[in-house]
């Protein structure tokens, strides 16, 4: 199949971008995005052309690193992760839209790839429990509610791909905040810190540019692992009940 790709290229964060038009003969609809990006490098590079830098890993839909905007949509048409995104999904002649996630808070360092270090730092915020070192006890030691341990899975299946940032009007991540802290806040482990990941989380979020939720619900129609918007609900709950407890505390002369 032969397609037509129009690619953002940008050198650097300060410098301004534009798309190009690239066209390739012979793609194989059994290739996945990434491969038929691969091919086209390949051919940039032969002319003597500079390739077209992407973000990429796993490939596997593991890791998160693929972040495209294809199209119009986080990732492409379907709700998956760009590497397992195949040529099949596409027509022969068809015209391709390739783009960067576009946020504030996610700037372009080159071409199609982000800098995406702020979901790294909000996970550092808060995103870890503490445990005394020793003797470990086995995972299944402590009951857990099969319903609370899926819900905790559920959320824990989140990749910080960032499609949820992407998909937002607001280019909001509190899909992504909210199911870091549910994966903490159900399970027996993530109690000691509860109120204070709650409250640091959240205000990394903020601090690093990330816009509002208005209940759109673009970041679970578009999350290639399907995380559910009553994340978003839980963490609202989490950090209104630490902010309370932290107001009860200051204004009671706990906190000096």
């Amino acid at each position: 199949m032969k397609i037509n790709l129009k690619i953002w290229r940008q050198q650097g964060p300060n410098t301004k971008g534009a798309f190009k038009t690239y066209a390739l003969d012979h793609v194989s609809s059994d290739m996945s995005f990434l491969e038929m990006l691969d091919v086209l490098n390949t051919e940039l590079i032969k002319k003597g052309e500079e390739s077209v830098a992407f973000d990429h890993d796993c490939r596997e839909g593991i890791c998160g690193m693929c972040s495209l905007y294809i199209n119009g949509r986080p990732h492409g048409p379907l709700q998956t992760t760009t590497c397992q995104l195949h040529m099949r999904t596409f027509k022969d002649g068809d015209t391709i839209t390739v783009e960067p996630w576009r946020a504030k808070a996610f700037p372009v360092i080159k071409d199609l790839v982000v800098d995406r270090s702020a979901f790294d730092r909000i996970q550092r915020a808060g995103g870890y429990v503490s445990v005394n070192t020793g003797g470990v006890p086995d995972g299944n030691e402590i009951p857990i509610a099969k319903k609370i341990a899926d819900e905790a899975m559920d959320a824990a299946t989140c990749i910080g791909c960032g499609a949820c940032v992407a998909a937002c009007k607001n280019a909001s991540a509190m899909l992504f905040v909210g199911a870091k802290i549910s994966q903490y806040a159900l399970l027996p482990q993530g109690q000691p810190e509860r109120a204070e990941r709650a409250e640091k989380m959240v205000a990394q979020m903020d601090a690093e540019g990330f816009g509002a939720c208005t209940n759109t619900r673009a970041c679970e129609a578009e999350c290639p692992k399907a995380i559910k918007i009553t994340n978003i609900a839980r963490m609202n709950r989490e950090y209104f009940s630490a902010m309370i407890t932290s107001y009860q505390v200051q204004t009671s002369g706990g906190g000096d």
